[in-house]
């Protein structure tokens, strides 16, 4: 059926054709205010059809499995664009191409079910609220995700690939009558059940807990432009958002981005090294091949401080001549493919965090960074402290509440002076023009010379 699929494209008048195939199931249970809030699975199926001809990219998705009528769709589509058939075409697949799972499964999610969420889930409610009357509410979420996908297109490729994941969210919210403080923990990671059996749960709740009541105690801080020392793990997600974005082909071809034609430029001080790797073995954001069915790849994109490589799909790779680094990718069989970001973060360095601090003076230690917006067109970014302090006289002196992290990415980079050996990563969701994905960000302890602050 999908040798036919592949065969009609190519008769429509298109250079390459692509099919994608997906069957996922997806698992999730909320547990709030001390009981199940809701549970809920369901499954996904469906193809997806990309046509490309020179620079036009004509995509048709479909729940049917039925070849006619995604046939007839294709057909419609491509007479809407005026395409010329070509009737001497004809594709014939040369088999399946097999691969490393860099990431076994333990325990399958469907051969285990639901019902152990809810003891780890009471686990962490019980935890969190250990810690006194003033944390108010606890939300505890268990989810599971296996994704079975065929891709194959007319260049012979014919891939099948597994991919399962597990995540766990704990957040809890302090309050004293006036105010109100928030703390979460948010794992995930690219493996079975194992996943949740092999979590420190209690220390995870109790995590998220305590750094409620921290900011619950906390007064607010006064804005202003100061030197402030991001945290590791998530605090990498101000470099995925500002900078990581403008660094993928998707963004280069558009001209959307500050860093077009800065390839072998210096753009960040010689200390700082960015990399986006798809290899790590049971990373949340890792990939054993690409939605376009290329085996991923480590890749490079700031080297001392120099932008040697820029992240790139087929049709981005095609259109700036750059060689292709395995990273198209798509939430799922109704987006077309783009270049998307998977495990990124800034490497280790050798600068300790008490010499950071110390070179400080005055200013922000940003120990946990929460949410916050960016405009990838121009790396214009805010994002909020979850769990901040004050730096005073070069040392870390007291909590601080209603802080936010504001600026350009491309600013920002070269104001980045002292990076840690301390690298941590964290999982999290990055939505784009191909839906929401997987991603993995991540970086030692950093210092950045000069920000705005924004305060109450």
């Amino acid at each position: 059926m999908i040798e036919s699929l592949l065969d009609h494209g190519l008769k429509l008048g298109a250079d390459f054709v692509e099919v994608f195939r997906e069957e996922s199931r997806q698992a999730s249970m909320v547990y709030k205010d001390s009981k199940v809030e809701s549970v809920t699975a369901g499954t996904d199926f469906g193809f997806g059809i990309r046509l490309i001809r020179g620079s036009q990219v004509l995509y048709v998705d479909s729940s049917m499995e039925d070849a006619e009528h995604l046939k007839g769709a294709m057909s419609s589509l491509v007479s809407a664009y005026g395409w010329d058939a070509k009737t001497d075409a004809f594709f014939h697949a040369d088999g399946a191409q097999n691969f490393n799972d860099q990431h076994p499964v333990t325990k399958a999610p469907h051969l285990v079910g639901q019902q152990p969420k809810l003891e780890w889930c009471k686990r962490a409610d019980v935890a969190a609220r250990g810690l006194g009357d003033r944390i108010q509410q606890v939300t505890v979420g268990a989810t599971d995700k296996c994704q079975q996908v065929l891709i194959a297109n007319t260049e012979g490729v014919w891939v099948e690939d597994s991919r399962t994941r597990c995540r766990f969210n704990i957040n809890a919210t302090a309050g004293d009558g006036n105010e109100l403080a928030m703390g979460s923990e948010t794992p995930g990671a690219m493996a079975g059940m194992e996943f949740f059996e092999n979590l420190d749960i209690e220390a995870l709740a109790i995590s998220a807990a305590e750094r409620s009541l921290r900011m619950l105690e906390a007064g607010y801080i006064d804005g202003g432009k100061m030197p402030v020392v991001i945290g590791p793990a998530f605090g990498g997600v101000i470099f995925h958002e500002a900078c990581g974005h403008p660094l993928e082909t998707e963004a280069h071809r558009k001209n959307a981005s500050p860093f077009v034609g800065k390839i072998g430029e210096a753009i960040a001080q010689p200390c700082l090294t960015a990399i986006d790797d798809g290899l790590m073995a049971g990373s949340w954001g890792s990939v054993n091949v690409d939605d376009e069915g290329m085996p991923t790849q480590k890749t490079t994109l700031i080297e001392n401080g120099v932008l040697v490589n820029l992240l790139s799909d087929r049709v981005g790779a095609m259109e700036l001549d750059l060689p292709r680094t395995g990273s198209g990718r798509r939430e799922s069989y109704r987006y077309a493919p783009v270049s998307r970001m998977r495990n990124t973060y800034i490497a280790a360095g050798q600068d300790s965090f008490d010499d950071m601090v110390s070179s400080t003076g005055d200013g922000l230690y940003a120990k946990v960074l929460g949410g916050g917006s960016v405009n990838p067109a121009t790396g214009e970014f805010n994002f909020s402290v979850q769990e901040g302090y004050r730096i005073r006289d070069g040392k870390v002196a007291e909590p601080v509440r209603g802080a936010t992290l504001i600026g350009k990415g491309h600013e920002i980079m070269p104001e980045i002076s002292m990076v840690g050996p301390d690298l941590d990563l964290a999982a999290g969701m990055c939505g784009a023009s191909s839906g929401s994905v997987p991603v993995t960000v991540g970086q030692p302890s950093i210092k950045v010379d000069d920000i705005l602050v924004g305060g109450r």
